[in-house]
């Protein structure tokens, strides 16, 4: 009898604790946008020069990319990334606040960014 009591109150504690997983208004989008942004990211990478492998990518790290975007700039090559990763950065933040108008603007911005 205990036992199951103890089951009954672990299985409510369990249930009251897990918080359901809410998207926001244009997840969806960003997500697609950051695979657009990736693959851009991907082309410049391979197009331009190399730089020396960092002590991280010796630890068989994979970059992220952030990192890639940022070693093009070092490069002279990241500014579209760049920028649109910070728009990206911005998409998420309005979509985290529910704010459709800032999340889209902020998607045109990516997409603008990565077009040229």
């Amino acid at each position: 009898m205990i036992n199951r009591r103890i089951a009954m109150a672990a299985a409510c504690a369990l249930i009251f604790m897990v918080q359901p997983g809410h998207a926001g208004p244009c997840s969806d989008d960003i997500a697609r946008v950051q695979a657009q942004v990736d693959d851009r990211i991907d082309a410049i990478a391979g197009a331009g020069p190399s730089a020396p492998e960092t002590r991280a990518a010796r630890l068989h790290r994979e970059p992220t990319p952030g990192a890639m975007a940022a070693a093009e700039q070092k490069l002279g090559e990241g500014g579209p990334a760049e920028a649109a990763l910070a728009a990206l950065a911005r998409a998420r933040a309005a979509d985290a606040a529910g704010d459709r108008a800032a999340c889209e603007q902020a998607l045109g911005q990516a997409r603008q960014a990565i077009a040229r």
